[in-house]
């Protein structure tokens, strides 16, 4: 594991947005009476993790497409349960939650907190990207497990997985994750494939669970892989299994590349330094006031002036 200096810290940001909007009560409000939970979830959040894990860099990524053509064209029923209106791809989101979005990204920009989303990819292929080309250590903040795809002892790239709670996060390394699933992370998105997830709409492998995708992934390598062996009378499956993966095959020969996190987004200029001060101080003052988020906003810069 890399030394902890120079840490890269790279948020899901919609993951902690999401998750302060339905843990942090609506009652929180600006003086107008507009709700800002999610808001002031997401700063004590950032607070608290900039507090905590002590990086010297951090970037707020986030989904410019939630829901990406070149996945839709390979899996059409990619994340289709979560459709708001299908003619414009528009996300289900609660209008108290989606109104609420803009100001986040006004904040992070007035705070000098990088924040990058990339038209046409998710906010995982952002975070795939900065992982792939970063020398470590990282820690991505999530509550999504797919990420774990991308945990690697030897670059230093952690999963702080949020389902329990920012503050009660899992450390997700290599070893956690084997311990948990019975595979390692770069086998995560073959595992999740044949497994399936119905939060994005994954179907996967009827009648497969975690325990027999960990054994096919162990056994095989990897998707391909077992697909090959179905092929060959002489692999070690059951008549059973190899039906069911045959059943599959049309599936299964496109779901890795819907599932696995893309490393190669073309990303913008950006600084993932922690800013020693606002970049926009003025701008800040304004968005404190008329949001009514300031104890938020101060936990942050103390937090990012202790950092």
């Amino acid at each position: 594991m890399p030394g902890t200096e120079n840490r890269l810290l790279l948020l899901d940001t919609a993951s902690l947005y999401f998750r302060a909007f339905y843990g942090v009560p609506e009652s929180i409000t600006a003086p107008d009476g507009t709700p800002v939970n999610a808001v002031r979830g997401l700063l004590d959040f950032i607070a608290r993790l900039v507090t905590d894990r002590s990086p010297s860099r951090l970037v707020a990524c986030l989904d410019a497409d939630w829901r990406p053509a070149f996945r839709v064209e390979l899996l059409p029923s990619y994340k289709a349960h979560r459709l708001a209106d299908a003619a414009t791809n528009a996300e289900q989101i609660p209008p108290l939650l989606e109104a609420q979005v803009p100001v986040i990204i006004e904040v992070l920009d007035a705070l000098g907190l990088a924040n990058i989303g990339v038209p046409g990819f998710e906010a995982d292929d952002v975070i795939g990207t900065l992982t792939a080309h970063d020398t470590g250590p990282v820690d991505v903040v999530t509550g999504d497990r797919d990420l774990f795809q991308l945990v690697d002892d030897a670059k230093g790239v952690r999963v702080l997985y949020t389902a329990r709670g920012v503050g009660k996060h899992e450390v997700m390394d290599e070893a956690a994750v084997t311990a948990k699933y019975a595979v390692p992370g770069r086998a995560y998105a073959d595992f999740a494939t044949l497994r399936g997830d119905p939060s994005d709409g994954l179907p996967g492998v009827a009648g497969v669970g975690d325990k027999t995708a960990a054994t096919l992934i162990t056994r095989f390598g990897d998707v391909a892989g077992l697909l090959a062996a179905v092929d060959d009378p002489s692999a070690e499956l059951s008549p059973t299994l190899r039906r069911k993966i045959a059943d599959a095959r049309d599936y299964l020969a496109v779901a890795p590349r819907v599932v696995t996190v893309r490393p190669d987004v073309p990303l913008p200029a950006y600084d993932d330094a922690l800013p020693v001060e606002p970049a926009h101080p003025d701008r800040l003052v304004e968005l404190g006031e008329r949001w009514g988020i300031d104890s938020s906003l101060n936990r942050v810069l103390t937090a990012l002036k202790g950092a």
